[in-house]
């Protein structure tokens, strides 16, 4: 009867290391996966020992292993709850910050001449997962959630791909990039912001997107496009809403909401900026602005 000893002792060790503190590539999903997994082996061990009779219990332990089975059963229905409500509450902070950005476009769209809010993209899912949000949109006030997960695309270096983990550049497309910044530090903001947005639609999904995004924003801004330059920003940090760009992205965005006239958007966006990067140099310029606008 040494199978169901074994088995105990495997399964101990499986519960002994917390089931949360997985690898960081690990889903939700992947979590609960394993929780059922473990489920199941407990079921098994729990059917074999009372098939075995009174020897195999006396040789698991006595009836003291019954009792220990159920605290372990117990346990991880505690987990498994507990993944739930996290996977839960992710999905509803996921949608409720596309709903908040899909409304922020359609807001920016209204100030624009010839946009047409109908036409508007679907907003992408923020963190990079599957699904979107409305691309125009009725929310609540236009502050801007993001999910605990990163998305991709952001990149807070303009110096190249280098190194193991770098990731690897198309063929022109680091050229590409640094011919749109040159434009924007020799003063040509019209240009630079038409070469970045031709970055943009020309590599779909770069590592530079978000920066190239966010220095889009900044050329527009520098050339009196305040509405489209709001547009930009809002794009990189969507992008990224935990990339090394995205307080200054929500900082911008905030403040090109107030010079727009959309105070109230501009208030809530600008209180994110504090609320989500409390140590960011920018949550700091973020309450000037607040003040400056007279937010309540």
């Amino acid at each position: 009867m040494m199978r169901p000893l074994v088995s105990a002792a495997i399964l101990v060790a499986a519960l002994a290391a917390p089931v949360l503190a997985q690898d960081k590539t690990q889903t939700i999903a992947d979590m609960r996966a394993e929780l059922s997994t473990l489920a199941a082996d407990l079921q098994r061990l729990r059917s074999e020992l009372m098939a075995g009779g009174t020897s195999a219990l006396q040789a698991a332990g006595g009836a003291s292993a019954l009792s220990r089975m159920d605290a372990m059963e117990a346990e991880l229905a505690r987990v498994t709850a507990a993944t739930e409500a996290l996977q839960n509450q992710v999905s509803r902070v996921v949608a409720d910050g596309n709903n908040r950005i899909g409304d922020l476009e359609f807001r920016l769209c209204e100030l624009e001449a010839g946009c047409d809010p109908s036409n508007l993209p679907i907003t992408a899912t923020l963190g990079g997962g599957s699904g979107g949000g409305s691309g125009g949109g009725s929310g609540s006030g236009g502050a801007v959630v993001a999910a605990p997960a990163g998305g991709t695309g952001a990149a807070g270096t303009t110096t190249g791909a280098s190194g193991a983990d770098a990731p690897e550049l198309a063929v022109n497309e680091k050229a590409d990039f640094d011919r749109a910044k040159a434009a924007l530090d020799g003063g040509d903001f019209q240009g630079a912001a038409a070469q970045f947005q031709a970055f943009s639609q020309t590599y779909p999904g770069s590592p530079l997107g978000g920066e190239a995004d966010f220095l889009r924003g900044e050329a527009l801004n520098q050339a009196g496009d305040t509405a489209n330059a709001a547009r930009a920003y809002l794009n990189a940090f969507s992008g990224a809403p935990n990339g090394p760009r995205a307080p200054a992205a929500l900082l911008k965005l905030g403040a090109a909401l107030g010079v727009l006239g959309q105070a109230q958007e501009a208030c809530v966006t600008l209180r994110e900026v504090g609320t989500r990067f409390p140590t960011a140099p920018e949550a700091v310029e973020a309450g000037t602005a607040m003040k400056a606008l007279a937010c309540q």
